[in-house]
């Protein structure tokens, strides 16, 4: 499958640029209400203590931000910051390696941290805990334990999946934080500023159109902004209008909902092939010729969020506003009323069909 345009998700080709847009500071951080400001009072006061802050758990949906608050943190508290992800701790001496090397009150980020090696996970425990290292050297009956003495440091860990964190490792988290979707006005001011560090001249309604098609997230406007002023600079446009940005939008193949061609195609394909539903996800993923996860994770949850989407027990069904974004009646029969309004309360339930 080629990259979508509109994925939260960050790819080698856009990590750069991203990196290039994110904020450095809390002032400059826009968005995540109640959750920022208690983070500001809590890294205020660690400075005042001058100890390490609490471990904390930053989890939500793929491009909200999580990594870029996690050196914000970092910077904040005026400490180190180490950062790797899940996957690549494979062994418990990769751990002792990260944390022996990190200075005292220093920030270690983790991220996909729910992917960690079970044991590995067992040594961590001690290290968030009780600020100590517990490994074997050695192996048979010449094997023994070592203790080793760690600085006090602050793990940040990321996920897109906190329910796949067991819950002895969620447990040694005293802050958790749930990173939320953006507003629309606060997609505009992030996009105004990123327009601004690009040197592109972007009027007020250009930033709102391109805000309410970024499905909630930064890295989505961010992407859509930058090329957006690629088609600007090839057409010889000064400043990007609304009217400017609708029609090259339009041109990325990304409708006034956000939705691209994939997500349409899961649409409509539900709507050929099985009259709207309740049809099974894996017959669905076998129709599109895609992965059930790719479905589940990706194309699923904005289909949801925009009320498009239903997910119950029987399978998945288009809803009212799905049927009315396709320009379609929806039908009459009694099965489909049934799934509709009976199993409505039960949207976010799952099915194995």
């Amino acid at each position: 499958m080629t990259e979508r345009l509109i994925t939260a998700e960050q790819t080698e080709q856009t990590a750069q640029p991203d990196t290039a847009l994110r904020p450095l500071s809390l002032a400059e951080f826009v968005g995540q209400g109640q959750g920022r400001r208690n983070l500001e009072t809590f890294i205020h006061a660690a400075r005042v203590r001058e100890d390490a802050m609490d471990h904390t758990l930053l989890h939500g949906p793929p491009g909200l931000g999580k990594t870029t608050m996690a050196q914000i943190i970092a910077s904040e508290l005026g400490v180190g910051f180490r950062a790797t992800s899940g996957p690549v701790i494979a062994r418990a001496g990769d751990l002792a390696a990260l944390l022996t090397n990190l200075a005292p009150r220093d920030v270690l980020f983790i991220d996909e941290i729910h992917r960690l090696n079970p044991a590995v996970e067992e040594v961590l425990y001690p290290a968030m805990e009780d600020g100590q290292l517990d490994l074997i050297i050695g192996e048979g009956p010449s094997a023994r334990s070592v203790r080793i003495d760690l600085p006090r440091f602050t793990l940040v860990g990321a996920t897109t999946r906190a329910g796949l964190l067991t819950t002895p490792l969620r447990d040694r988290f005293g802050i958790q934080m749930r990173m939320q979707f953006y507003s629309a006005e606060e997609l505009v001011a992030i996009l105004t500023r990123q327009a601004e560090k690009l040197s592109l001249p972007l009027s007020a309604d250009g930033a709102a159109e391109i805000a309410k098609r970024s499905r909630g997230t930064p890295r989505v406007a961010g992407r859509l902004l930058r090329r957006v002023r690629d088609i600007a600079l090839v057409d010889g446009v000064d400043t990007v209008t609304a009217t400017f940005a609708d029609g090259a939008l339009g041109r990325l193949d990304v409708d006034k909902k956000g939705l691209d061609g994939m997500d349409r195609r899961y649409l409509t394909s539900l709507v050929e092939y099985y009259g709207g539903g309740p049809v099974g996800v894996d017959t669905l993923a076998a129709v599109l010729s895609e992965q059930r996860d790719m479905l589940e994770d990706v194309i699923e949850p904005y289909l949801m969020q925009t009320g498009l989407l239903m997910r119950t027990p029987r399978g998945r069904c288009l809803s009212q506003t799905g049927w009315a974004y396709l320009g379609l009646t929806p039908p009459k029969d009694a099965a489909y009323q049934l799934d509709l309004l009976g199993n409505n309360a039960s949207a976010n339930g799952d099915e194995n069909a």
